[in-house]
């Protein structure tokens, strides 16, 4: 008997293949995040744990929180830590996205695009969780981590979030043509950090300094997410959400330019 509903198989649309790559590699980056290391979740926790308690030593010694106005030391330096975290974690886990899955290169419907989009998404969430956690955490020990403007604070992480991609657009096409690259971004991981304002205020540098830190777009964005959890914070002079978005607006065209021009050359590699 002829089956009625036979005729021509409809092909399915380039968003269609594109949502189905990422669900699928999406799956297998979770699975190999969360699960393939015992200790993964303990460091994602424990390392902006292990950097507040040593910050808050030192700041029985020196007074540290008497240097921020109209914000609490630890809260304040838990925001900008976790924050500085989420910018960094995607530039450096997109970094290394295209060679931890050059072996799916094989397939035509992937392109090296497409790993950098779900790393950057992946880690995002999970830093996000982190975050959650910690502010429940800290509300549990009677710190101040309720936002006073959740639409501030959630917009400034979103922000933070999006650098990363655009910084992992970038570093991914970089680091791959040009290995030294990687390293060098690597090095300067953790003086980003302190020069970003995440464990001092710069308020307290001279101008003259503060400018050519401030060139810097996270610390924009830090303030910006602070200023979300206290409404009374004063916030550094010179931070424009403006120039942040400029500066991640054009970081993130300029990867997707890059990864359009070397696209043959990245999946040779």
């Amino acid at each position: 008997m002829d089956n009625i509903n036979s005729g021509p198989r409809r092909s399915r649309t380039p968003w269609q293949v594109t949502r189905s790559v990422w669900h699928a590699m999406f799956m297998r980056e979770a699975i190999s995040r969360t699960m393939a290391d015992r200790m993964g979740w303990f460091w994602m926790i424990a390392e902006p744990a292990a950097l507040v308690a040593i910050m808050v030593a030192i700041r029985s010694f020196v007074s540290g929180d008497q240097l921020i106005s109209n914000a609490p030391f630890i809260p304040w330096m838990i925001t900008g830590m976790l924050g500085f975290f989420l910018a960094r974690d995607g530039m450096l886990r997109g970094m290394g996205a295209i060679e931890g899955n050059s072996s799916l290169f094989a397939y035509r419907q992937v392109q090296p695009i497409d790993p950098v989009f779900v790393r950057v998404f992946l880690e995002g969430m999970l830093r996000t969780f982190v975050f959650l956690l910690f502010i429940g955490g800290g509300l549990l020990l009677g710190l101040d981590m309720y936002p006073d403007n959740a639409i501030i604070a959630m917009a400034a992480w979103l922000s933070l979030w999006i650098l990363g991609l655009g910084l992992g657009l970038f570093t991914s096409v970089a680091s791959a043509l040009v290995p030294e690259v990687g390293k060098i971004i690597r090095m300067l991981s953790l003086p980003l950090l302190i020069l970003s304002g995440v464990i001092f205020p710069l308020n307290h540098l001279p101008h003259g300094i503060l400018e050519y830190l401030m060139l810097n777009p996270i610390p924009h964005a830090l303030e910006t997410l602070r200023v979300g959890f206290f409404e009374d914070y004063k916030i550094i002079h010179g931070t424009s959400m403006t120039y942040f978005w400029m500066v991640t607006l054009s970081l993130t065209a300029l990867g997707l330019l890059m990864h359009l021009r070397f696209s043959d050359r990245l999946k040779a590699k």
